[in-house]
């Protein structure tokens, strides 16, 4: 008997598919970009050997909330994201997205978050897809359309409602980018750049998702006390449209609302009985985004990252500078603008709650742009599997694996990944489930995790022990297509 060809063979490892199902003791065989084999003592010739007695393999982790769209063209070997065993980001969320779009100046806040002006060159999804492909990052790369960048295409003015010719033209946007194979449309609520756009205006553009099964993910109107109303507003918009609704990072922040999560998940749920709904989650009590005036409060921490109009005071505590400057908190965040801000602003209880809950998936939404990013940029996924998973027994191993893969790729439509199956794409991690742990803090956020021992990309070794081979493998995934 002829014995078959593989390119690389791991061997004897314990094999968690993405399913949720318990693990295996298996090999398993790559050929080219799939897996062509998983079994007990397989036999192969060629290729390379991997040994990875006493180590876990994981379909690739999939971060399906990221602010990466300019990132994985300027910096394809994305370090931040393979290091933590992704192979795939979604980027286009919270309604900011590189393409398509026009900048008729500096782009807004939020849409500040991805870069300068000079890094918004796509004026449609598919020139931005052509530009992912011609720089070939270490990751998969798949995209959602934000509702503010559209807004910023067609309407001079962000801080109003669009009248129905600039809805029609957004409408028009929207389409040819599913058409060019983008995930869905994602909102930004909570911003002032989308604030006073009407639940109709978005009823509009969501109803042209269902033709193409696209989805809806929303930062919703707001996260604090009226969370309720902005959880019924996100359910009655995708309910509209007729296409599944993905919460971003489901919380409930200010301290009034510590607690809550039980009221909100209970509702998530309670609508989840209707229709398809999801939520994702980051493993961490404080958030970070633009200096909302809005949250600025005396009631917790918040940490300032960047500012524009006092950069020497990046690294400090708002309300350290509202001593030095003899300010209140609210007339130093203004001084302070645009600025940047992490808000630890959540109780640690409703994290767990929220990343326990069987449909959360796991997303770092970190801000790879930030001189001083929240650690979630570099460490969400192995803080998971270490803090949550193996030292607070939160959910079993197999189940945290199905949160970052199976259950992602599930979601957002991603075809022949999330699941080590033979015939999927070879996207996989070899991680230590005994070492694996966040190294990134809030004082020293730069840090790469530790237990991550090697990742493949479209079956091609694209980290190994800390290092970066030559090869970079991501490709963009357009939704509906198998490549």
């Amino acid at each position: 008997m002829i014995k078959e060809y593989c390119d690389t063979l791991i061997q004897h490892a314990h094999v968690i598919d993405g399913t949720g199902r318990p693990s295996v003791q298996a090999d398993v065989a790559i050929k080219g970009d799939k897996i062509i084999a998983i079994g007990q003592s397989l036999s192969f010739i060629g290729g390379e050997t991997v040994d990875a007695s006493g180590l876990v393999l994981a379909p690739g982790f999939i971060d399906v909330h990221t602010h990466d769209d300019t990132n994985v063209i300027r910096t394809p070997d994305m370090v931040f994201k393979i290091s933590q065993g992704i192979s795939t980001v979604i980027v286009g969320n919270c309604g900011i997205s590189a393409s398509p779009v026009t900048l008729k100046g500096d782009p807004p806040d939020p849409m500040n978050l991805l870069g300068q002006r000079a890094d918004f060159q796509y004026p449609s999804f598919s020139t931005y897809a052509a530009a992912v492909t011609a720089a070939s990052p270490r990751v998969n790369v798949a995209a959602l359309i934000g509702h503010t960048a559209l807004r910023s295409n067609h309407m001079d003015d962000l801080f109003q409602a669009a009248n129905t010719s600039q809805i029609q033209q957004m409408c028009q946007q929207l389409k040819q980018s599913m058409a060019e194979g983008a995930l869905g449309l994602s909102s930004g609520l909570a911003y002032a750049s989308a604030k006073q756009a009407p639940m109709n205006e978005v009823k509009a553009l969501v109803s042209e998702l269902a033709q193409f099964n696209g989805i809806y993910t929303t930062h919703m109107r707001t996260e604090f006390d009226g969370i309720i109303d902005a959880m019924s507003e996100a359910f009655e918009t995708a309910e509209h449209g007729k296409v599944p609704l993905i919460i971003s990072h489901l919380k409930c922040a200010g301290a009034a609302n510590w607690g809550r999560t039980t009221e909100t998940l209970a509702y998530l749920e309670q609508q989840a009985q209707q229709q398809k709904v999801a939520c994702d989650c980051y493993p961490y009590s404080a958030s970070s985004s633009t200096l909302d005036l809005a949250q600025v409060t005396d009631e917790f921490d918040i940490f300032i990252t960047w500012s524009e109009g006092a950069p020497e005071q990046a690294g400090k505590l708002l309300a350290d500078i509202a001593l030095e400057w003899q300010l209140p908190l609210r007339d130093t965040a203004i001084k302070l603008q645009p600025a940047g801000a992490v808000y630890h602003g959540l109780h640690p209880e409703d994290v767990k709650r929220v990343l326990a809950y069987p449909r959360t998936m796991i997303g770092s939404d970190g801000l790879p742009n930030d001189p001083h990013p929240h650690p979630r940029l570099w460490g969400a996924f192995p803080r998971v599997l270490g803090r949550y998973c193996r030292e607070q027994a939160l959910f079993e191993l197999p189940e945290a694996i199905y949160k970052m893969t199976g259950l992602s790729a599930q979601e957002f439509g991603l075809a022949k990944r999330g699941v080590i199956k033979v015939g999927n794409y070879a996207d996989l991690v070899l991680f230590n489930a005994d070492t694996v742990i966040d190294t990134a803090t809030f004082t020293d956020p730069i840090q790469s995790a530790k237990g991550i021992d090697q990742v493949w990309v479209n079956g091609k070794l694209s980290f190994k022990h800390g290092r970066l081979p030559a090869t970079r493998a991501g490709r963009f995934l357009r939704r509906g297509r198998n490549d």
